[in-house]
């Protein structure tokens, strides 16, 4: 299962032995020592997965909990902490993290949560709508297909991202991690071709693919067309 992990955690030996470890089972992953580095990466790129401390992380871990949670609600996060007291524990769950594990931790049990989770969001993410009225006109990502014409797979799945976020700005790195695989400059000019070419389809419906500068894209519904 490959995935990349944020790690955001003050102790910077245990960042390099977790990163050296998640590389052996397959997984990429990146550490920061703060809150604010953290935050950071995110805005610019993608992961699939952050653990994170919520002491010595330069900020209050728990706003930084709740400030991930916020701007990336479907971003699964697992706090890795020496805080073992319950109200700590329940504070954490209460803001938005999915687990919560004691430091010291067995690695072969951390990879193992990690991987029940990414499986759990999988299955969630498949057993999503695929198929969406678009004001009388029909997007069937299953059968890529709109109003019955043929889509490329790749044309299929950024419009289903688009679909599933409507009126939200989906993230341009997270639309290149997820359909290209890398983001560069020359994947990113494919991109605008394929925005380009989707919004020939969904202007019949009234909509309109709208570009929000430094961040990503948006579907729009234009109620006045």
């Amino acid at each position: 299962m490959s995935a990349k992990i944020l790690i955001i955690d003050g102790d910077i030996s245990l960042s390099t032995v977790l990163c050296d470890y998640f590389c052996s089972r397959g997984y990429e992953s990146h550490a920061v020592d703060s809150g604010k580095e953290g935050l950071d990466f995110l805005s610019a790129t993608y992961a699939d997965l952050v653990l994170m401390e919520i002491q010595g992380v330069g900020m209050n871990g728990y706003d930084l909990l709740r400030e991930i949670h916020h701007r990336y609600s479907e971003l699964p996060i697992i706090v890795l902490t020496t805080r073992t007291d319950r109200e700590s524990q329940m504070r954490a769950f209460q803001l938005g993290c999915d687990d919560y594990q004691f430091k010291p931790f067995s690695m072969d049990i951390l990879i193992y949560r990690i991987e029940a989770i990414l499986r759990r969001v999988k299955k969630q993410n498949e057993s999503k709508q695929r198929v969406f009225n678009l004001n009388g006109h029909t997007f069937d990502a299953t059968h890529q297909t709109f109003d019955g014409e043929h889509l490329s797979g790749r044309e299929s799945d950024l419009l289903l991202m688009l679909c599933r976020n409507e009126d939200e700005v989906v993230d341009r790195h997270r639309i290149l991690a997820s359909l290209w695989k890398e983001d560069n400059a020359f994947t990113s000019r494919s991109m605008g071709v394929y925005i380009n070419h989707l919004r020939r389809f969904v202007e019949r419906a009234g909509y309109s693919i709208a570009a929000v500068r430094g961040k990503g894209y948006k579907l729009v519904f234009n109620e006045s067309k």
